[in-house]
């Protein structure tokens, strides 16, 4: 027989599911039942940060409906008028290639930050882990650390457990409550959405403030990991944008194992064992309950708390931090040093990212700042699409949607161009109120017989006196047979 080229494949430890039926059932439940995570609190630089995000996004989020902007609420997507408002600009449905472009630019930003340090949204700025975040320590601040909420669990239901599992869950129900409110209040005006709550008026804002209310109170609440495990698509496809050169949580596998529990006075390499006391708590901090020392899972969100957490084991025990660090395959597989790791980030994956994401960031932030605040929309009157009038002149009907966007009012001058003869037989000047639009019917004539039967194009010049906003549009005059 001849020996097979095919190379060896690596084996996949597979770890065996405890199942909660006796030994021997055969009607026993093919799943475990999912236990529900109690996450320890850590104090640490990546913790810090995380606070320090929660903070900086929920003042952002929570804040800005309350802001003003002139005589207007800062940032207002008013889906009834079909404006948009954010700060000093004023959007209208034509200007959805912004949004188009935000969306673009997001997305760059989520393969950059990916390519180069794996789930930092995930970890840090998703609004799934904020919230969680956020009820987690509500949690512990009710019902205590991760111990005293495991015997509070445990426990029978008496009064103290009655108490306290009833003032979390009115607590998370006010904040789940007050998020629907925020999140509804950047589509209605939030003190009118407010009043008309308190009058328990507007049925569909009432619908969508407990929609979103619920759906933060069951994420966030109870779903918690769930969320990051089995509903979020980016868990499952985060693995292709990342490479052996990406920074991830690491487990520094030849430094830590063996792993086993010692005196503090104990030389590991004495004992033969790794720098791991096998002490647990990466897994009793960890907020969706994996072990990273089992290597690379798609469950790791990319927060960092276990690092905080082994460098706190490894400060006591005097040996040196970084068991467990933010670092790249190739880094831990050729013990490179944090800078060497550091100096392979710039790629040509990155820096391709990067490129595009500067050039269409500083793209859309110069379209922004050059628009015209002027839109016009022309529509030939189909009703007339061609008629001779008094004086033997030939007429064609056309509709102009003027659109402000701008915070005052405005005086447009209407003019036409494009054939010999063609004059303005409607008004010339309109006026258009602050971020509004109107629509105006504009008559065309030129002498009878003096154009060939046909479409011929013409263009509207709409300039606004004393702003120099100008927009030019075309359109076609047609002439009978």
């Amino acid at each position: 027989m001849q020996p097979s080229t095919e190379p060896a494949r690596k084996s996949i430890p597979i770890v065996p599911v405890a199942s909660d039926a006796p030994s021997g059932d055969a009607g026993g439940s093919l799943y475990e039942a999912q236990k529900k995570i109690h996450p320890r609190s850590i104090d640490g630089p990546f913790a810090r940060w995380r606070w320090a995000m929660v903070l900086l996004t929920q003042l952002v989020f929570y804040g800005l409906p309350w802001f003003e902007w002139g005589q207007r609420q800062m940032v207002l997507f008013d889906l009834g008028a079909r404006r948009f408002y954010m700060f000093g600009l004023v959007l209208y449905p034509q200007d959805f290639i912004y949004l188009t472009g935000l969306l673009i630019i997001s997305a760059l930003a989520l393969f950059l930050f990916t390519a180069v340090a794996g789930r930092l949204w995930c970890g840090f700025a998703c609004p799934q882990t904020v919230y969680t975040e956020i009820f987690l320590w509500v949690e512990h601040r009710i019902e205590g650390d991760r111990s005293a909420r495991l015997r509070l669990d445990k426990g029978p239901w008496t009064w103290e457990k009655l108490r306290k599992k009833g003032l979390k869950q009115i607590v998370w129900i006010a904040l789940a409550l007050w998020t629907g409110l925020s999140f509804v209040g950047y589509f209605v005006p939030i003190r009118e959405l407010g009043s008309e709550l308190l009058a328990l008026q507007g049925g569909w804002q009432i619908f969508w403030v407990l929609f979103y209310g619920f759906a933060t109170y069951g994420n966030a609440g109870f779903m918690r990991e769930q969320v990051c495990k089995y509903m979020c698509p980016y868990a499952r496809f985060q693995g292709a944008m990342f490479d052996p050169d990406t920074l991830i949580v690491s487990y520094d596998a030849q430094r830590g194992e063996p792993r086993g529990a010692r005196g503090k006075a104990v030389e590991p390499k004495a004992s033969g064992l790794g720098d791991c006391i096998d002490c647990t708590l990466c897994v009793q901090v960890c907020p969706v309950g994996i072990d990273i020392r089992q290597g690379l899972q798609y469950e790791c969100i990319g927060c960092g708390l276990c690092v905080d957490a082994c460098n706190g084991v490894m400060d006591k025990m005097q040996y040196p931090r970084g068991l467990i660090r933010y670092a790249t395959q190739n880094g831990v597989a050729r013990r490179w040093s944090q800078a060497q790791m550091l100096r392979r980030v710039l790629r040509p994956r990155v820096l391709i990212y990067g490129a595009l994401l500067a050039a269409l960031s500083l793209g859309m932030l110069a379209s922004l700042l050059l628009r015209t605040p002027l839109k016009v929309d022309v529509l030939h009157d189909r009703a007339a699409l061609a008629r001779i009038v008094a004086g033997g002149r030939l007429e064609n009907i056309y509709r102009l949607q003027i659109m402000n966007a701008t915070e005052q009012a405005q005086r447009y001058r209407i003019a036409a161009r494009g054939l010999e003869g063609l004059a303005l037989a409607s008004d010339a000047e309109v006026d258009v109120g602050a971020a509004q639009s109107r629509w105006i019917a504009v008559r065309l004539q030129i002498p009878y017989g003096s154009e060939k039967p046909g479409a011929h194009a013409v263009h509207f010049d709409v300039q606004a006196l004393g702003a120099g906003a100008r927009v030019t549009e075309k359109s076609v005059f047609l002439v009978p047979r």
